[in-house]
């Protein structure tokens, strides 16, 4: 479960890590009348679950109230990224003079919660541990003990912070451990934390995700979920109960597995293309479900290829073919070309089964992906 920035601020606060004032707005009168209860300047910031809003326009600085209202009237009712902006949070600008990250996260390859610190906050934390990995002090955590004072000096001062506000920093990373911890998180992350020309830090940015299989131990938290809201294709995923994330690229993915969906993710990427989403239909792949998997990937305007794969282990390959062909037969129209892939049982009898007069078939994956990802860009 992913909260909003306005949430995860709440959380933040009431923990003692130092935010800016701010207030939700829904509507251009309640911008203003926030931004003249905060003071101006201020932030216009749109709440949706998407990463990259400064750059596709969805955080506007604001110095008076003329500014305040075109900011509002620009952000509020805005696609971004596929998400519709129904609310904004209005914040107290903060003067600042240098961005940090912290962050905490489970380090799946060493097994150990691992916190994280950077003096190269305010960009793409990604891009930097790509980019630049060394600029990232990292620290490991014995969940057993939590965070020691000394593990939260050590990898502030590693990332060579400040000795000025290094003890603010450290305290701010305990704390986040600590949420991250009590409130069974996936993710905790400040990005960027601030510091003020008065040595003070503050933060401009909040992540908090929390484990699912957690929230009823957690139902405070719960009722932030109710209050929250996804787009149409995750609110769809739901209803059709599949494991769905929305992505960035033009490549539409559709298997029938976890593990089969990421390893057709990586390849697509391997081979040059962009995943628009991870999509698992779960076990069997019945005409319905297929046909409410096409629908999912078809409704979404970034896709411009589709690529179904699909393994038959209990579910034998022929009974998924004709599943393919009723759910593609039941469309008026076929809007993006569709590659299936099929493996395991029955898979050859599957093959034949077919109709390529509605879908491209290949015998590999290797072959399937690239064809989508060559169909994405003959699209472009």
């Amino acid at each position: 479960m992913r909260l909003h920035e306005y949430q995860a601020k709440e959380v933040f606060s009431d923990a003692g890590i130092p935010t800016p004032d701010s207030a939700l707005a829904e509507s251009v009168e309640e911008v203003v009348e926030a931004a003249e209860d905060i003071g101006y300047p201020v932030a216009v910031k749109a709440q949706v679950h998407v990463g990259g809003r400064g750059k596709a326009g969805g955080i506007k600085l604001a110095e008076d109230r003329d500014e305040a209202e075109e900011a509002a009237e620009d952000i509020l009712g805005m696609d971004l990224k596929g998400y519709t902006v129904e609310q904004v949070l209005v914040e107290g600008a903060v003067d600042f003079v240098n961005e940090l990250y912290v962050g905490v996260t489970m380090d799946r390859g060493e097994g150990k919660p691992v916190a994280m610190v950077s003096t190269k906050g305010g960009v793409d934390i990604e891009a930097v541990a790509e980019e630049t990995p060394e600029a990232i002090a990292r620290e490991h955590i014995d969940p057993a003990f939590g965070m020691h004072p000394y593990q939260a000096r050590k990898a502030v001062f590693d990332a060579g912070v400040d000795k000025d506000i290094a003890m603010d920093v450290a305290g701010v990373l305990t704390t986040l451990y600590d949420l991250w911890s009590d409130k069974d998180a996936n993710d905790a992350e400040i990005n960027p934390l601030m510091v003020t020309s008065d040595d003070e830090v503050v933060a401009a940015d909040a992540v908090l995700n929390i484990d699912d299989d957690s929230l009823f131990r957690h139902p405070d938290l719960a009722e932030m979920e109710e209050d929250s809201y996804e787009d149409d294709l995750e609110r769809k995923a739901g209803e059709y109960g599949f494991d769905y994330v929305r992505l960035d690229g033009n490549v539409g993915i559709i298997g029938n597995g976890a593990g089969l969906v990421m390893t057709t993710l990586d390849l697509v990427d391997y081979y040059g293309g962009e995943p628009a989403n991870f999509l698992d239909i779960g076990g069997g792949a019945k005409a319905e479900r297929v046909t409410n998997a096409l629908d999912m990937v078809f409704s979404d305007e970034n896709v411009d290829s589709v690529v179904f794969n699909i393994f038959g282990g209990i579910t034998r390959g022929d009974e998924v073919a004709k599943g393919i062909n009723e759910a593609l037969e039941s469309l008026d129209e076929i809007p993006k070309p569709v590659v299936v892939r099929l493996a395991g049982t029955n898979a050859e009898e599957g093959m034949d089964i077919l109709n390529t007069d509605l879908v491209q078939v290949e015998a590999t994956l290797e072959d399937a992906v690239q064809r989508a990802v060559e169909n994405a860009e003959d699209k472009q």
